[in-house]
């Protein structure tokens, strides 16, 4: 606002009140009810800028704030120089003024990829209280933006769904693409879980009982039905499965241990000394009472 003073031209006799010069027919100033020349205005009354720290004169315009006076034409923002007549403004440290777009930049959070202040309305990433422009996001290997794509963290560094596959991703022992998640592991070696399945059926193993032959692996129905030897006792499929997972071989056939018997006693011959006779399993008495 205008400061509280007059200024005026004497037409009768009236001195200065501070160097008592005639002010007859000159420019003279009133201010709290004394009056005085233009030089002694601006030597004892006039208010000092805030910005220039020069005397405010009687021809100039003066602005004032909270008991803080400028020239008009230094009432500009600190940082981008805008006048700041009949605009919003703020008052920050060191007595600086500021627009309030500059505010706005100087208040916001810095980017942490340009260091540049994310302004309202701007996309932004935000990630364990870091945030960047959505175009300054990118990933550390190939540069590309990911902004509000897939990612994943690496100490400081950031990587696409691409670059993390072929760079830390392991690959699966059967088709040999990187596993991106889920995936098992069978004998120290990862795999898919949809590629670790039954060579018959196709069915996924994961979390199944199955056996590996050679390199082929089998649920527990197809080994049953497809690779299994059958026992030569009860000619059911020997699967190590369950009950009887040991198995009695002789010459070219197969049986469970509990299946492995004398045919006349019935006694069980596992591990036991035996006679076969006729293609017949015998203990080693009844041959004898034959």
């Amino acid at each position: 606002g205008p400061g509280s003073y007059t200024v005026g031209t004497m037409s009768e006799r009236f001195d200065c009140h501070y160097c008592r010069d005639a002010l007859h027919g000159k420019k003279y100033v009133q201010k709290e009810g004394r009056h005085c020349c233009v030089k002694c205005f601006e030597k004892f009354c006039a208010n000092t800028c805030t910005e220039c720290k020069k005397p405010i004169g009687a021809d100039s315009k003066e602005l004032h704030f909270k008991n803080r006076y400028w020239h008009d034409n230094c009432f500009r923002c600190f940082k981008c120089y805008t006048s700041l007549v009949n605009e919003p403004f703020m008052l920050r440290e060191n007595n600086k003024v500021w627009c309030s777009n500059c505010t706005a930049k100087e208040d916001a959070p810095r980017c942490k990829g340009c260091f540049k202040p994310i302004i309202a309305g701007d996309q932004n990433v935000e990630y364990k209280k870091m945030v960047w422009h959505k175009d300054c996001f990118t990933c550390s290997q190939c540069k590309q933006v990911i902004g509000s794509g897939s990612f994943f963290p690496m100490g400081d560094d950031f990587y696409c769904v691409s670059c993390h596959e072929h760079k830390f991703a392991k690959t699966c022992a059967k088709c040999k693409n990187p596993i991106t998640s889920g995936g098992l592991t069978y004998q120290e070696k990862p795999w898919h879980s949809e590629c670790f399945i039954c060579s018959n059926c196709k069915k996924q193993l994961g979390g199944k009982r199955f056996t590996a032959v050679e390199d082929d692996f089998y649920c527990v129905e197809c080994y049953k039905e497809c690779v299994a030897k059958k026992c030569a006792g009860c000619k059911n499929p020997i699967t190590g499965f369950g009950r009887g997972t040991s198995v009695v071989n002789y010459e070219d056939e197969s049986w469970h241990d509990y299946c492995f018997k004398c045919t006349k006693c019935a006694r069980g011959l596992a591990n036991k000394r035996f006679v076969c006779h006729n293609g017949k399993i015998y203990c080693a008495e009844c041959p004898k009472r034959l």
